[in-house]
């Protein structure tokens, strides 16, 4: 078969006549969060955080999103930790590990950005007067995230900042013999959202060790704050601010 590169490449993923996911742009419709903010051991996270991001404060942030309509990726969820982190003077946050259970959205994700996403199975429903969060790997719970259902309605702005804070992920590729290829810092940004809905409440997390999804590896320490948050929004490209080969 005769490949003509300037057309099959615009699919940017293998297999080539059967791409595993579309080309972007990504949007999403009644996408939901769970959030949870809590505070933890100053070492851990420094293990956990590359430089030359810095950490101003131990805390973690626990998210369950629902995303039952996503266009070219269908519906799916998804949890995991990102951790507040500052990087020239710039406050964001570090994508630490995400859990995903649809396979488009993994790979898009990896291979397109730099989303540190592996399979998992995460669950946001509501339980009587309950937000609930799980999150299984394999048949073991690893995260079990409660809150209490629509008790205080939060500013719509406010929420707006909480989601649209710059993220900064770690880009990795190699080659064929296993040598480091690509070694970036990305940075993406969410511009496009509307808030439809937004609620603090009284919230609870409880993590379980597990040596392949090591999220108890950052510790509970004490509840900062929780929301629960509908948006409509668009996920943006992400761009390089930070080469660490050519550092090296």
């Amino acid at each position: 078969m005769k490949i003509d590169i300037n057309n099959t490449f615009k699919n940017f993923n293998t297999p080539l006549t059967a791409p595993a996911y579309p080309v972007p742009t990504y949007k999403f419709v009644n996408r939901e969060y769970l959030n949870i903010i809590y505070r933890t051991d100053m070492e851990a996270l420094r293990a956990a955080v590359p430089e030359p991001l810095e950490i101003k404060d131990p805390l973690v942030k626990f998210e369950v999103m629902w995303m039952p309509d996503v266009s070219g990726l269908g519906a799916y969820t998804e949890a995991g930790q990102v951790i507040p982190v500052q990087f020239n003077g710039e406050d964001g946050d570090y994508v630490h590990s995400m859990y995903v259970d649809n396979f488009p959205a993994i790979a898009s994700g990896r291979e397109l950005t730099a989303y540190p996403k592996k399979w998992g199975a995460p669950k946001l429903y509501i339980d009587s007067d309950t937000l609930v969060g799980t999150l299984d790997y394999g048949s073991l719970r690893v995260a079990t995230a409660t809150m209490g259902f629509k008790h205080f309605e939060m500013d719509k702005e406010q929420a707006k900042q909480e989601i649209c804070r710059p993220t900064f992920m770690l880009k990795l590729a190699t080659d064929y013999e296993g040598n480091l290829r690509l070694c970036d810092l990305v940075r993406t940004q969410i511009t496009d959202i509307t808030v439809k809905g937004a609620w603090s409440g009284p919230a609870r997390l409880q993590l379980f060790e597990h040596a392949l999804a090591p999220l108890a590896d950052l510790p509970v320490r004490e509840i900062v704050s929780a929301s629960h948050i509908l948006t409509d929004l668009t996920l943006s490209p992400a761009t390089p601010v930070y080469n660490y080969l050519e550092q090296k």
